[in-house]
């Protein structure tokens, strides 16, 4: 049994490649004629016209480099297979030899094949997959409704059949991540609660740093990052916090203590941050909020620890971010009140899967930290999201549509009263409380009813199979980080979009791409980099393409998505030796 499935993980992949080739083939041949056969007005002279060729042809050249790289990676797996042919063939012979003892022969493998899929190929399979999406975002901004039609079912078909092939690796992929979160938790709980706490090196943090909730969380995170890397147990005065203002002790009646031996700050020598040397030898360190760090640690975000770094970069589109979910993780564990109320509302409300989250920020942010998005480009991306899972049972042969539950998360209670029903009368089901929005005004934030019903939201938007929101509010990012914790066969990195900004996570020290082919600027608004050379990201423009800065020459512009992947960097953390 072993060695049949082993056969048919590696006849698997091998399947992968040679669809993975056959769609890039396809995509390039589409992409050609959409390109040539496109008509765009404002590029009707020749040198335009040059553009658009010399465009194309990088997209091609691209292309063909993951063809070359999948075909590499194919010739290996044919290898593989040639050790298992000769294997099963050894094993069938020993079968044959013994026919009277009807006992199962156990055969050991003692081959160098690694079952599993290496690093490199989850990463190629990973960019096939958004490589999709990132020609699709291209081509909605080109081309008329009538032609993305068939574009969109062509994408819906392929993404079907990469799940397909993925879907062979999933238990592996499912276990892996498992262990690596029990791992994390396991180190951050050990962290928390030390045997001794009078003995025991402490961080301690003040949580009362002047913004809203999702700020003053992710400023928590930060100071639990930091004591993590420096080995040292988090003290952090909970009962002080100023939100809300109503209710004493709001954190412990939402979350459970983060440590249950150890609250104590007081030490026999203590010191604030600086770059003084011996600063490991002081028993409690007071550390600033990020923003005004000096000096500058090596661990600040969107830093991984370096002992993880392998295991996570294979499973996961975002290292950064699932781990720093796996920090919130533990910290908002929710309170036995807060686990009932949670349980009760999803029943009541029949929460169930799949279904899609929204988060729709209106209020104080519009017009001084983000635009204002209609619904109805929060639900382009829904109603994406449920074609792709029609088209999936009927290739399944499940002819039943899926039912299109929404779970709407918004702190303007007329986007309940008003804007959803034309979506109702389209058969989405929207699922929620409009009491939850009602309780969000500006004016009673500082209120415990206001802040629990936004755990409420930001806890069930974690638990969603995709998010629509944007990137610029605290809130969404909180419910995407969370999101990554769930213990899933699915990499969640991409089970996202964001209307308006990338990730960021506030306080962070660089955001990186890394180049992997060359790119020539093809006009004025874009910029030139060679491979390997690392690009800072400032937005997502939506159409296949970035605004960022070479990290070398300093010049900033547009350049393609699909030529770069994430840079991460990583350092050891104490907590892990």
């Amino acid at each position: 049994m072993y060695l049949t499935s082993v056969w048919r993980s590696l006849k698997g992949r091998s399947l992968f490649i040679l669809v993975s080739l056959s769609w890039l083939l396809l995509i390039a041949f589409l992409f050609a004629v959409t390109t040539v056969f496109e008509r765009v007005p404002e590029e009707s002279n020749a040198l335009q016209a040059d553009n658009r060729y010399t465009k194309l042809n990088d997209r091609l050249n691209e292309a063909n480099r993951q063809i070359d790289l999948l075909m590499a990676q194919n010739k290996q797996l044919a290898q593989h297979l040639q050790v298992l042919t000769e294997l099963k063939v050894k094993r069938e012979e020993l079968s044959l030899e013994s026919p009277k003892t009807n006992k199962k022969l156990k055969v050991r493998n003692r081959s160098p094949v690694n079952v599993f899929p290496s690093t490199e190929f989850e990463l190629s399979f990973r960019r096939v997959r958004q490589n999709i999406d990132e020609i699709w975002h291209h081509l909605r901004n080109r081309m008329s409704k009538k032609s993305m039609s068939f574009v969109n079912e062509l994408r819906y078909n392929m993404i079907y059949d990469l799940d397909v092939l993925s879907d062979r690796d999933n238990r592996w992929r499912y276990e892996e991540l498992k262990n690596l979160s029990n791992f994390v938790q396991n180190r951050i709980h050990r962290l928390q609660n030390p045997s001794d706490c009078g003995t025991a090196k402490k961080l301690v943090c003040d949580l009362n740093k002047s913004c809203g909730f999702g700020c003053q969380v992710h400023h928590l995170a930060h100071c639990f990052v930091a004591a993590m890397a420096l080995n040292r147990t988090l003290i952090c005065d909970t009962d002080d916090w100023r939100t809300p203002s109503d209710q004493p002790n709001s954190w412990g009646r939402l979350f459970q203590p983060i440590s249950q031996t150890c609250g104590d700050p007081s030490g026999h020598n203590r010191t604030d941050w600086s770059d003084d040397k011996l600063l490991n030898s002081y028993q409690v360190l007071y550390y600033p909020i990020i923003d005004y760090m000096q000096p500058i640690p090596p661990f600040l975000p969107l830093v991984i620890p370096t002992q993880i770094a392998d295991p996570l970069v294979r499973q996961s589109g975002e290292p950064f971010i699932w781990f720093i979910g796996q920090v919130l993780k533990y910290m908002m564990r929710p309170s036995s009140d807060m686990s009932q109320y949670i349980d009760n509302f999803k029943r009541d409300n029949q929460f169930k899967h799949p279904i899609v989250g929204i988060h729709v920020r209106r209020t104080d942010k519009i017009g001084t930290e983000a635009k204002f998005h209609t619904i109805h480009e929060y639900m382009f991306f829904v109603e994406d999201f449920y074609n792709k899972l029609d088209l999936k049972n009927e290739r399944n042969s499940v002819h039943k549509k899926v039912e299109r539950l929404v779970y709407l998360a918004t702190d303007e209670p007329e986007v309940w009263r008003k804007e959803i029903t034309p979506y109702q009368e389209k058969g989405y089901v929207f699922k929620g409380d409009i009491k939850l929005s009602e309780s969000a005004d500006p004016y009673q934030r500082r209120e415990f009813e206001s802040l629990h019903n936004v755990v409420v939201d930001l806890l069930l938007l974690s638990q969603c199979d995709y998010i629509v929101c944007t990137f610029s509010s605290q809130i969404c990012r909180l419910a995407f980080e969370l999101m990554q914790t769930r213990h899933s066969t699915q990499d969640l990195s991409q089970a996202f979009y964001s209307l308006d900004d990338i990730y960021y996570f506030g306080g962070q020290v660089f955001h990186g791409k890394k180049a992997l082919v060359s790119h020539s600027a093809q006009n004025d608004r874009e910029i030139s980099f060679k491979s390997g050379d690392i690009l800072g990201i400032a937005r997502n423009e939506h159409n296949g393409y970035n605004t960022g800065d070479h990290n070398r020459t300093k010049h900033k512009g547009l350049y393609p998505r699909f030529k770069v992947t994430e840079f991460v960097e990583s350092v050891p953390f104490d907590v892990f030796d």
